[in-house]
């Protein structure tokens, strides 16, 4: 049977503005003043698909109009070994990676592939154009072999000095070409290269956290683990570089709550980030909706020394309505910071206590709980997710692997002409 799209509009956050989507709207083309816009379902129940695999069990809340192949939803369970360590009577992981023993088989090892499958899947079968999308290596990851395996022409732009994130268990398809910001530049750099090559009509921009579609396949965390606890969770924790994620699950708590099978939505969304790279918990102590200074070469630097270098994002959509400001603020959240030896300490701990390997980004996720329980932000019998977004390198590797090199090594300062020429050279 054929799937049938998705149905839905699309509302601004900031006014409340509903509108049908034109095919890749990314804002409300109405607009007065910068807002996200939130995909609103015709299916106001949440009801996982039986019929359909992997990550489209969610499909009724995922703004797409097709599947892929080879899709994973996350995998949520009761912590036992963690859980004790803590004195938490109720914490559940929910868990995006690599650990057939558990049921989780997402090839790339990170939630990134949630957002990967639900974007794609979002395109329409006949786009014509080439799409561009800026990571700062685990998104790079997913969305080349998503688009590699589906056979979706795609430009990766990454920072050159994280393109050892670019590993994959066999050669990518001739569709998904890299290009790279040189040496010592960041993850905004290789935005600045995107942007710039998207100013050509052959090309279109994925979207980042402006995208629904990229959005609600990470909110798929959330359904993860109301699926296996029941309700909508109490505290919510994860590691970040743009917030998006925790947006993204703030939002299907909310979708949740109007459900009213699931409770209440009173989730708590906490978010951690990896010292010295702290922009998002700068902004959020100030408890202002302006971005804190950051010098560029300083955020470059910054971004260099600290071992999760996914969680340094320059341009984080934090004032924006609908944003992670705004989901702090509505969630009565917080931001804990993690050091890189707390990140290896939890690494090391993590593996003990529960039986497999996280990626770094994640274990600043738990130092973060760690944190929480010491300060007496959260009770030993509440309901917790803390949100593992990737792990499992170590099996997953040992399955062999390849690296893409990037096809070309561009200056993001370059005219925007020039870029152009280059990549389109590569089609």
């Amino acid at each position: 049977m054929r799937f049938q799209p998705t149905k839905y509009q699309l509302m601004n956050v900031s006014t409340g503005r509903t509108f049908d989507d034109r095919g890749w709207d990314l804002a409300d083309p109405q607009a007065e003043s910068p807002s996200l816009v939130r995909a609103v379902y015709e299916q106001k129940q949440f009801n996982p698909r039986n019929d359909l695999r992997g990550l489209y069990r969610y499909a009724d809340w995922m703004p797409i109009r097709r599947t892929l192949k080879h899709s994973c939803a996350p995998v949520t369970y009761k912590s036992r070994g963690l859980a004790k360590h803590l004195g938490l009577d109720n914490l559940y992981i929910t868990f995006s990676g690599w650990n057939p023993r558990i049921g989780a088989k997402m090839q790339t090892c990170s939630f990134k592939e949630t957002e990967a499958f639900s974007v794609c899947a979002r395109m329409d079968r006949k786009e014509h154009r080439v799409l561009v999308v800026q990571s700062a290596g685990n998104t790079a990851r997913a969305f080349a072999q998503v688009c590699s395996d589906n056979g979706i022409p795609v430009v990766i732009c990454i920072p050159e000095d994280n393109q050892h994130d670019l590993w994959f268990h066999k050669k990518l398809d001739r569709c998904v070409k890299v290009i790279a910001a040189p040496h010592g530049c960041d993850y905004y750099d290789a935005i600045t290269l995107g942007e710039k090559l998207a100013q050509n009509p052959r090309f279109f921009l994925e979207g980042g956290a402006k995208n629904v579609a990229r959005r609600d396949g990470m909110g798929t965390t959330v359904l993860s683990f109301v699926e296996k606890a029941g309700r909508i969770p109490d505290a919510y924790f994860q590691a970040v570089g743009s917030g998006t994620g925790a947006v993204a699950a703030w939002e299907n708590a909310e979708r949740l709550a109007a459900d009213g099978r699931f409770g209440e939505n009173k989730m708590r969304v906490y978010m951690a980030q990896n010292a010295p790279f702290t922009l998002i918990h700068d902004s959020w102590k100030a408890h202002t909706r302006d971005l804190a200074t950051l010098d560029p070469d300083e955020g470059r630097r910054q971004a260099e020394v600290i071992l999760a270098k996914v969680l340094s994002n320059r341009k984080p959509p934090y004032g924006i309505a609908g944003g992670v400001f705004d989901v702090l603020e509505a969630s009565g959240g917080d931001t804990f910071i993690c050091s890189n030896d707390d990140i290896m300490y939890w690494l090391l701990q993590f593996r003990n206590l529960e039986g497999y390997d996280l990626l770094p980004a994640p274990c600043a996720a738990v130092a973060a709980l760690a944190q929480a329980v010491a300060d007496g932000h959260v009770k030993k019998d509440e309901l917790i997710m803390l949100n593992c977004t990737g792990g499992g390198f170590l099996g997953s590797m040992a399955k062999g692997y390849v690296f893409k090199e990037p096809d070309l090594i561009l200056d993001p300062n370059l005219p925007a002409e020039q870029i152009i020429a280059s990549v389109d050279g590569l089609f």
